[in-house]
């Protein structure tokens, strides 16, 4: 017990008064206890959860400070034997019980590998590269492996990453910065594409991010070599045969092959229009030339729904091979792009204007103003201009 002062009279008074007994004045509103504290408030009880069904899963809180702190964990496994087997991988680690709760009940949904799906990108590599080339009854080439292979090391930036949370940005940004050539790129992009749709037949993820990635980077492939003149007699001497015709309108139009996969076909006025890759080449147009009028009028009916990988494949390499000229002098094989070569050879040898075989083959003018602005060709002078070129 202690005395206090009474602040109404300045009377002693028991600390344990109700008032003072002088002048009535009530001691305990104004008691230093009440004046300069407040009671306690008591903690906050988490709500009781209801027990998980039995087979379900548990979701534990982990110790310490974590910014996920609670795990959800598959249900244990016995080892038929009675005893209890070993503790499966955590699903995931979440903010809050509830979207551990979530996560655990998508599990029962589709269970999963936990293990796949903490996979990092080079374990999901490494899964995948055993599937394809060491357990699959496919035979692939050795250049295929290290086709892989190359990918693989140049996209190192998402090795340690866990390949569940890569999203589109992640590899669009490797494709992006990637400074080695457009082959190399494109063997990037084709092993992301394969490494999602491997995750996707494993559950390793539920959506594939792989097919929006764009490859933004210019074909600077432009290698190749030109059929030469007793290689071009060949293929009109085999003029009737559908494949030859396909050939030779490649060789007399000038046009990349992926670019007859959406080729528009006039047929009042004979030309096409379409092109791929540059801004110069896309939606340009280019007379037929008078050799190839009829093979272009009946492209569609030869090749209905045209696709590069069916055509190159199917009809180009197996009919250069039957017709003896599959390689060039120099020893290379010859490829689609080289009708490309051809076509640009055929206009220097036979003088096609410096301009018209610009537009004829998509190029740009670069800085010469005077031709960009100025170099103007109506379709009539470029089909002149095309049909120089002799067979």
């Amino acid at each position: 017990m202690a005395l206090l002062s009474c602040p109404e009279c300045s009377h002693a008074v028991s600390d344990r008064a109700f008032s003072c007994p002088g002048c009535g004045y009530p001691i305990s509103v104004v008691s230093p206890s009440s004046l300069w504290s407040s009671p306690p408030i008591p903690a906050k009880k988490e709500r009781k959860r209801r027990k998980l069904p039995n087979g379900y899963g548990s979701i534990k809180k982990l110790s310490g400070n974590r910014s996920r702190p609670y795990a959800a964990y598959p249900t244990t496994a016995g080892t038929g034997s009675g005893a209890p087997g070993k503790h499966p991988p955590a699903i995931g680690y979440f903010k809050d019980w509830h979207s551990a709760y979530a996560a655990l009940s998508e599990y029962q949904r589709a269970p999963y590998d936990p293990h796949m799906r903490n996979s990092t990108f080079a374990e999901v590599y490494s899964q995948f590269y055993k599937s394809k080339f060491e357990t699959s009854r496919k035979e692939l080439s050795r250049s295929s492996r290290q086709a892989y292979e190359s990918a693989f090391k140049n996209c190192a930036a998402l090795h340690a990453l866990r390949f569940s949370d890569l999203r589109k940005q992640d590899m669009q940004e490797v494709l992006d910065t990637c400074n080695l050539g457009y082959s190399s790129i494109c063997n990037l992009k084709k092993l992301f594409t394969q490494m999602y749709r491997f995750a996707l037949e494993n559950d390793i993820i539920e959506k594939d991010y792989a097919q929006f990635v764009t490859n933004n980077h210019e074909d600077d492939n432009e290698k190749g070599e030109p059929f030469s003149p007793a290689e071009l007699e060949i293929l009109w001497k085999n003029k009737k045969d559908r494949t030859v015709q396909m050939i030779l309108i490649m060789i007399y139009s000038g046009f990349r092959i992926k670019a007859f996969e959406t080729i528009e076909i006039n047929k009042e006025e004979l030309y096409f229009k379409g092109g791929v890759k540059t801004s110069a080449g896309k939606g340009r147009i280019v007379p037929f030339h008078d050799s190839i009028r009829t093979f272009a009028l009946n492209f569609r009916k030869n090749f209905p729904g045209f696709r590069v990988a069916n055509f190159r494949q199917t009809f180009f390499y197996p009919t250069l091979e039957r017709l003896g000229i599959a390689y060039a002098e120099n020893g290379k094989k010859h490829t689609p792009h080289d009708c490309r070569h051809t076509f640009s050879w055929l206009c220097d040898k036979y003088k096609v204007d410096e301009v018209s075989k610009h537009f004829l083959m998509g190029h740009s003018l670069g800085k010469d103003i005077e031709k960009s602005v100025y170099g103007h060709r109506t379709l009539d002078e470029l089909r002149a201009e095309i049909n120089k070129i002799q067979i």
